[in-house]
């Protein structure tokens, strides 16, 4: 990172992180079809939980703190759906993803306690 800023030592940030490399190298696998579907959507949502918790911690007040942590959180929300629909689909295995449940529920649990206090 060109800004080495606080934000990016914290456990919510590195795990987040990890999340967006796992999710592009388990999309990587999906059909060429869904580029713009559901492979798309899954990177996209990924790589906003990262960048709203650094957007949420660069900002000064805890209102506009808190809304990007609420949003950072619905972007994992609507990851963990799209895990499930390409579970479904038989786009996964739920092996592959067995590696997603401990970051996935850390970073949850962390962005629920930033946003409640």
């Amino acid at each position: 990172m060109i800004l080495e800023l606080a934000h990016t030592k914290l456990t919510v940030f590195i795990s987040a992180k990890q999340i967006v490399k796992d999710v592009y190298r388990i999309t990587s696998e999906f059909p060429t079809h869904e580029k713009y579907g559901l492979t798309s959507q899954m990177r996209r949502a990924a790589v906003s939980i990262v960048l709203n918790i650094s957007e949420g911690c660069s900002r000064k007040s805890q209102p506009e703190r808190k809304r990007f942590f609420e949003i950072a959180r619905g972007s994992l929300i609507e990851l963990d759906t799209a895990i499930d629909i390409s579970i479904e689909l038989k786009y996964l295995q739920k092996e592959k993803v067995d590696l997603l449940n401990h970051p996935i529920i850390n970073v949850f649990k962390i962005l629920s306690k930033l946003i409640s206090s």
